[in-house]
């Protein structure tokens, strides 16, 4: 895994925290400093913790499960969206529906329902009846649903982790995952709680270009999971083969004895073996 350095993260603004006034104590752990009223963040810290968020992010991707992205903060949007498609990953970044994971069966079927509008008007003869303005409405409608859930219009069930760039935005998106027993992982800012998420990352979730690190560096864990998991399914798939071949020599080489003795014994209970052994007496 490519690692992050101490330098990078610097680079990137990440050990920038919020006003002093506006911090949570429960980041005091993570926190280095205070400068000019402004929270310095413990770099240190924040590599240790994105090494084992990478470390635990990655074998969840190797079991063959899915990581939803959740960022709706404008400067995180655009980054998110890039790596959660590039990833083939679902991703909100428009904004978190209420009950998205709690009552994913209605967000189910308002998947349906997008996937049904965009076959109906895709449908030049179904498209070509409609009046124009119905047709401007469904339009409209199909738009809506695309902005919201076109980020998991492939998600069949629910994810088995969130990675979240604001914590305190991402607040109903954070219980709803806690209530499910959902792991989040999180950037945390110093005005965030790392009580509430699973794996919390300390670092800026302000600036575009800490976003983008951090981002990055949690896509680059779920990558290797994704090709351990090809790699673990070419392995078994080799295996199978070998063991396929092995169990074929083995009934092919059975039935090569079996054909000797029944030779032998064809052999043995002929007329001239019989009379051979009768001059023998």
């Amino acid at each position: 895994m490519a690692q992050i350095e101490y330098k990078d993260l610097l680079d990137a603004g990440v050990h920038f925290g919020h006003l002093t006034r506006k911090w949570d104590p429960r980041m005091a752990p993570y926190i280095f400093m205070e400068k000019n009223g402004i929270h310095i963040i413990d770099l240190n810290k924040t590599l240790a913790a994105l090494e084992e968020a990478q470390n635990a992010i990655k074998g969840i991707v190797r079991s063959g499960r899915k990581v939803m992205f959740v960022a709706t903060k404008k400067q995180a949007q655009e980054i998110v969206s890039e790596e959660a498609r590039r990833l083939k990953m679902p991703f909100i970044t428009d904004r978190w529906l209420g009950g998205m994971l709690t009552n994913f069966a209605t967000i189910r079927k308002s998947l349906k329902k997008m996937q049904t509008l965009e076959k109906m008007l895709k449908d030049e003869s179904t498209a070509s009846n409609l009046a124009k303005r119905e047709r401007l409405t469904l339009s409209r409608e199909r738009e809506k649903l695309e902005r919201v859930l076109g980020g998991i219009s492939d998600l069949t069930r629910l994810p088995a982790a969130l990675f979240v760039v604001d914590v305190k935005r991402e607040h109903i998106a954070v219980a709803e995952a806690k209530r499910l027993g959902i792991p989040v992982f999180a950037m945390c800012d110093t005005n965030s709680n790392p009580d509430e998420v699973d794996f919390a990352i300390p670092a800026n979730d302000d600036a575009y270009k800490s976003i983008s690190l951090i981002t990055l560096a949690i896509g680059k864990a779920i990558e290797e999971g994704l090709l351990e998991r090809k790699q673990d399914k070419d392995d078994q798939r080799l295996q199978e083969e070998e063991e396929a071949k092995r169990a074929e020599d083995l009934v092919q080489a059975r039935a090569e004895d079996e054909s000797k003795l029944e030779e032998g014994a064809e052999a043995t209970s002929s007329p001239a073996a019989i009379a051979e052994e009768d001059r023998g007496e």
